[in-house]
Formats: structure tokens, C-alpha cells, sequence
């Protein structure tokens, strides 16, 4: 059957607005080269007039010269309207890009709406309320338990700041005083004997002792 009736070609891609765009820079760089290439051309020309005396030389480079002004401002023209649409189209293609994006947006927000209408579903707020009071009698009793424990034994609560600070002040004026006395075994006697300059007799009990004159010349046994 399709030898008979033949088949139908497959239909090529249509140009995307980016392909469009691609092809009209291109158009726009192939129209400012062919401008280019005239403007050496006219540059030329003008050159050859400034030496030439007005007759019918200098008015045929004229003639030359006005037709390659012309062909210039033809692909001026046309690089110009080129330039417009590639314009256009990027406006176009950019609207384009941005409700793209708008919508990927959307669908993302009305899925996290769903989810979110699901996560609410499952949620007490009145089981939250007693949980966060239960909490907060539990942090004040803590409070308590701590207040309890540091709290001072022997101390007067009704005990005056300023007088305190006076009592401070003198304790530390104490303090000083006894840090400058110096030890009774570090001070100066008062009186000190003056030692003697010369070698005094020895009292009479300290005299050695004299013997009887019969003992004295008694002759010494020597044994028993």
C-alpha cells in the first residue's frame, strides 16, 4: 500500500524563536561587513576628489562615490530593521522564559499548599497549647528547685548595702594597718649591754682554791 499510495515526508522541526534569533545576528554581522567594505570604498573616492579639479573626471568618481553611498545606506537600512525584529524576538522570548518560570513556581507553591494542608491535618493545636504550658510549669519549678538549692544559711536578708560597703572599706584600712607592723622578733631592743673592752678578773668563787700549808708540804703517796 505504500509503494501504491506513497508516504508522506516527516515534517521538519519548526524553528524555534531562538533559531530565529540566531539567524537574524548572523544576517546583522554579514550586513555591517558588506557596510565596512563600502566605507573603504567611499574613503577612496573621497581621497581621489580631494586632488582632481571640478570637470567631468572628479563628477564621474562623484558619480561612483554616490552610488556606493547608496548601496551603504541600503544595508544600513536593512541591518537596522534586522536588529529590530532581533529585538522583538528576544522580548518575546524572554516574556516566554519568564511565565515558564512563572509557572514552575505555581506548581511548586501548590504542592508544598498540599502537603502542607496534610502536615496541619495531623497537627492538635489544643494537644500543643498543653504541652507548651506543661513545659512552662516544669522551667518554673526548675527555677525553683534551683533557687532552693543556692540558697544562704546564717545570712540577714535585711542587711543595708552601705553599711556593708562601710564595714568593706574598713576591714581592708585593718587589714593594711596589721600588714605594715613588723614581727617583735624582727624589731631593735630598746638597750643593748655594752660588751666589755678587756678581760675582767674572775670573781672570788671562781679563785682556785688554796691548800693547807701541812698539806701542802706533805709528801704524795703514790698506790694504796
Amino acid at each position: 500500500m505504500n509503494r501504491i499510495f506513497g508516504t508522506s515526508k516527516p515534517q521538519a522541526p519548526k524553528p524555534t524563536i531562538t533559531d530565529a534569533i540566531t539567524s537574524a545576528d548572523a544576517r546583522v554581522d554579514s550586513a555591517e561587513v558588506k557596510m565596512r567594505k563600502l566605507d573603504a570604498e567611499l574613503m577612496k573616492y573621497k581621497e581621489q576628489m580631494k586632488g582632481m579639479r571640478d570637470g567631468p573626471g572628479k563628477n564621474a568618481v562623484k558619480q561612483k562615490a554616490m552610488r556606493v553611498l547608496k548601496q551603504r545606506k541600503l544595508y544600513e537600512g536593512q541591518r537596522d530593521q534586522i536588529m529590530q525584529q532581533t529585538f522583538n524576538m528576544e522580548q518575546a522570548s524572554m516574556a516566554t522564559e519568564n511565565l515558564k518560570s512563572t509557572m514552575v513556581t505555581l506548581d511548586a507553591m501548590q504542592s508544598a499548599n498540599k502537603e502542607l494542608k496534610k502536615q496541619y491535618k495531623q497537627v492538635n493545636l489544643s494537644k500543643i497549647e498543653v504541652v507548651y504550658y506543661e513545659m512552662e510549669d516544669l522551667l518554673e519549678q526548675a527555677n525553683e528547685i534551683q533557687e532552693t538549692i543556692g540558697r544562704s544559711y546564717g545570712l540577714p536578708d535585711d542587711v543595708d548595702e552601705a553599711d556593708l560597703e562601710a564595714e568593706l572599706d574598713a576591714l581592708g584600712d585593718d587589714l593594711n594597718l596589721e600588714d605594715e607592723e613588723v614581727p617583735s622578733y624582727l624589731q631593735e631592743p630598746e638597750y643593748v649591754p655594752e660588751m666589755p673592752s678587756a678581760a675582767t678578773e674572775l670573781p672570788s668563787t671562781l679563785a682556785p682554791t688554796e691548800h693547807p700549808p701541812e698539806l701542802a708540804n706533805a709528801p704524795m703517796k703514790l698506790g694504796a
